[in-house]
């Protein structure tokens, strides 16, 4: 048994419930590997967990992305596994915001020479949500329209990439100018400020207009509540909607007829967990993330690296909407 310092949640709440203590870690069990963590990645399913919308059972470690060194294995791990010293990284496996923490070993990816282990660790979640959505939530040709909104914050950026680099012509909405210069540079053809409609309607409005008055052929939203009748309005007929999240609070139940009266419309809620079936599929997606990263398709913003002992005011800042691109635990050595 080994203790180690860890970000814990022992009630439900804001993130003034959070608090580091030391805690117990013992040695891998079976399929187990022991990672010394470098750097956490600090992602709004955290802030769901912590608040209890995706509810588990308390005290537990904040952090469902990580990157570091494998300190040991236990037994019967998969053949495949990355070995004790090997650089790795992992996503949606809880535990990650501590300087110890046990892994499934079949959840372990190497980490490829030229990536840094903070980098890997802003990858993972944001960069594999990306991925599932351009390809298999929704597959991005040549011939796409695409609603990105937040397209200059985490998952944005990667949206708006990897969806540019198909060469579909992407709508994006940012709320400040720095924001939406920054979405533009990325790729996106055209960036709205959202904050500037004060309807659903007028911003559907606006995003057809910006595509010769058709409506986009995929809406990726994050942000939920505020931004769903807009991305709903904005779909040409058999459109799809694929809402993965819920910054600015969950969307409420809705009448299925609309998407019926907005021509056969279709609307998904994925989370990354459904789209890594297998370990072949968690391989095939973090080597497109990887490899994005490596050949330069994808540039990778890290907005903010923090302590772990300051992580309150890095949750505050994803929760209020006031970083760009990926914030940071910075946790142990990176190596």
């Amino acid at each position: 048994m080994t203790s180690a310092r860890a970000l814990r949640v022992t009630t439900s709440g804001g993130p003034d419930v959070l608090a580091v203590q030391t805690v117990d870690v013992p040695a891998p069990g079976p399929g187990e590997a022991r990672v010394r963590v470098a750097a956490a990645g600090v992602n709004f399913i955290d802030v769901y967990q912590r608040q209890g919308i995706y509810p588990l059972p308390t005290p537990f470690t904040v952090g469902m992305e990580g990157a570091g060194i494998v300190e040991s294995l236990g037994p019967d791990c998969p053949p495949d596994s990355p070995g004790v010293g090997s650089r790795v990284a992992w996503a949606m496996t809880g535990g990650a915001d501590a300087e110890l923490a046990l892994v499934p070993a079949a959840s372990l990816v190497a980490v490829p020479d030229g990536v840094a282990l903070d980098e890997a660790a802003a990858a993972m979640l944001q960069g594999m949500t990306a991925h599932f959505l351009t390809t298999s939530a929704y597959a991005v040709s040549p011939d796409s329209t695409v609603l990105v909104h937040a397209a200059a914050g985490g998952v944005g950026q990667w949206l708006v990439q990897f969806a540019a680099s198909a060469g579909a012509t992407v709508v994006g909405t940012a709320g400040t100018a720095d924001k939406r210069a920054k979405a533009a540079a990325l790729g996106a053809a055209h960036v709205l400020d959202y904050a500037a409609y004060d309807t659903a309607e007028t911003l559907a409005e606006a995003v057809r207009e910006a595509n010769g008055g058709l409506g986009v052929h995929v809406a990726y939203d994050g942000v939920g509540r505020a931004t769903f009748d807009a991305s709903l309005a904005s779909l040409r007929p058999r459109g799809l909607l694929a809402l993965f999240g819920g910054s600015s609070g969950q969307v409420p139940p809705f009448d299925l007829q609309r998407l019926n009266a907005g021509g056969s419309l279709f609307v998904t809620r994925p989370t990354l967990a459904h789209y890594l079936a297998d370990r072949a599929e968690l391989l095939w997606r973090a080597g497109a993330v990887f490899e994005a990263l490596r050949s330069g398709r994808v540039r990778l913003e890290i907005g903010g690296r923090y302590p772990l002992t300051d992580a309150a005011a890095a949750y505050a800042a994803l929760e209020g909407r006031a970083s760009s691109g990926k914030l940071v635990l910075m946790v142990g050595d990176l190596g």
